[in-house]
């Protein structure tokens, strides 16, 4: 029998569980939806706010740069991302990778990640969304104050109506999606279009402003890791500046991961998938750079320092205010997709999860419509109310190490199960392993180390944590080791396949 903490569930075995009668998914997406979905989670507020506030402070014009810099890191862990989903198109994202890799421990570790992640991004952007209805609607009209604390009920009425709709069903999630994505695209085009005709030569010289030090430096655990290790308090503008913001607009990329989930409701997974990933991934990096070009050359970048400063500052000091109306319904709709896609991912970790036993299994039974009601629903009750109650503050952080985390793993583990299952069909390789996943690990670890050592502390109390619950828990309900025990009768172990299909001369 094997150990508990490193038995690896097969790729054919995972295969298998997905056409269990009560926990099966409906298999209704195309290329096109996961495209959708892509651009859907991706495009959100950070292409409204992010963009202005990195420009004026750390990087100047040069944050056009640092968008492409922060796209080729997120391509390389697209490209792993792409290789797996392509290879075991089932539910749960790197959890399932993982578990077919390292084994049920670090799979577990991946999954309790993700289930950070995912729920906490929710909660936060529904949050932001909420902020932006109070600009609509008056400042202040989405919150509710009951005994001196206030409760935010713009975000809750979001999460609710958005559970509703997945449990509604995946293909019609993607409908919705369609829409409210293209008005944002809509936005940002004409963000792009309007803003070119203000653009003046001389605001992107110089086009990296000099290195200047910073007027307030963080000490203790509000320092970045990378501050404390080499006792520098960094930059901002010049290269080291131009690296930061390359560190802090990665963070607008954050989600294209989340197609990888849905790879079991997946028609044609093994086509499907790589291009669903890498096509939004394209599509929402031309966004990002078309609009920080436009951006910096509407106003000098010296504009727009500070905390307020939005994409609708460059407009206000040209006088096309009624950009900023436009900027507000595309930052809703941007948003509302963002959480929609966040909780879906969240849903299919939990969902496989559950399946595999190491959350209850009575989380995975499906409904008449083919999605995962009881798990759908707890995770919409808890984002929920994570917003209507918390304020999240720093907690943002959280979501950008958890994904940071999973990358590094899926990265690594593209090349573990190169050596270790060299016969599978591959319906997407990744090109030059292991080089690419090595710089894609390097990518991902520059990045987390330039994040605070409160958010690593808190991180790591995380991890504890779920180690305490599987130990408790998942270790011994989980469906592999019931089955190794033969304690769960009627599933039996799927065997690999004999080598030779696929193998390494597999051009497919």
């Amino acid at each position: 029998m094997s150990n508990p903490l490193f038995r690896v569930k097969s790729v054919e075995q995972s295969m298998a569980d997905t056409d269990e009668p009560d926990t099966k998914l409906r298999k209704d997406l195309t290329a096109w939806d996961l495209t959708v979905f892509g651009v859907a989670v991706v495009v959100g507020a950070g292409i409204f706010t992010l963009t202005a506030r990195t420009a004026g402070n750390v990087a100047g014009p040069a944050v056009s740069l640092a968008f492409v810099l922060a796209a080729i890191a997120c391509c390389l862990a697209a490209l792993c991302y792409a290789e797996f989903a392509s290879t075991v198109p089932v539910a749960g994202s790197a959890y399932t990778f993982s578990y077919a890799t390292f084994g049920e421990f670090i799979a577990w570790i991946i999954g309790w990640d993700l289930i950070l992640e995912f729920a906490l991004a929710a909660s936060v952007v529904g949050k932001g969304w909420s902020l932006y209805l109070g600009n609509i609607i008056g400042e202040g009209n989405n919150i509710i104050t009951i005994g001196g604390h206030d409760f935010d009920w713009g975000a809750l009425l979001l999460i609710a109506v958005l559970t509703v709709l997945l449990i509604s069903g995946t293909k019609l999630s993607s409908r919705v999606s369609l829409v409210i994505t293209a008005i944002k695209v809509g936005v940002v085009v004409l963000v792009i279009v309007a803003g070119a005709f203000y653009i003046k030569k001389e605001n992107y010289s110089p086009f990296i402003p000099p290195a200047e030090t910073p007027t307030e430096s963080k000490s203790g655990i509000h320092q970045t890791l990378f501050s404390w290790m080499t006792g520098s308090d960094g930059s901002n503008f010049g290269w080291y500046g131009l690296l930061a913001a390359a560190s802090l607009v990665f963070f607008a990329f954050i989600g294209f991961d989340v197609v990888a989930t849905t790879a079991e409701e997946t028609k044609n997974p093994q086509k499907a998938l790589p291009r669903g990933i890498l096509g939004s991934l394209a599509i929402v990096t031309v966004l990002y750079v078309g609009v920080s070009l436009v951006l910096t050359g509407m106003v000098k970048y010296t504009e727009l320092s500070g905390d307020s400063a939005t994409l609708a500052t460059a407009f206000k000091i040209n006088g096309v205010d009624w950009v900023r109306w436009a900027v507000n319904i595309g930052a809703l709709a941007g948003l509302t997709t963002v959480v929609m896609v966040m909780l879906l991912g969240q849903t299919r970790v939990g969902f496989a999860m559950a399946r595999d036993g190491l959350l209850p299994r009575g989380l995975a039974k499906t409904g008449s419509r083919g999605t995962p009601v009881r798990i759908t629903v707890i995770v919409g009750v808890v984002s929920g109310l994570l917003a209507f109650i918390f304020p999240m503050g720093t907690l943002e952080e959280m979501v950008n190490i958890g994904t940071l985390f999973a990358f590094v793993l899926v990265c690594v583990g593209v090349v573990v199960l190169r050596r270790t299952r060299p016969d599978l069909k591959r319906g997407f390789r990744v090109p030059f392993v292991p080089l690419v996943p090595i710089l894609a690990v390097l990518a991902c670890f520059w990045l987390m180390i330039n994040l605070s050592i409160e958010t690593w502390i808190r991180f790591v109390v995380w991890m504890m944590i779920g180690i305490v619950v599987y130990l408790a828990y998942g270790a011994r309900h989980s469906v592999l080791g019931m089955r190794e025990r033969k304690e769960l009768p009627g599933y039996p172990q799927a065997e690999p396949e004999p080598a030779g299909d696929g193998g390494p001369g597999d051009k497919t």
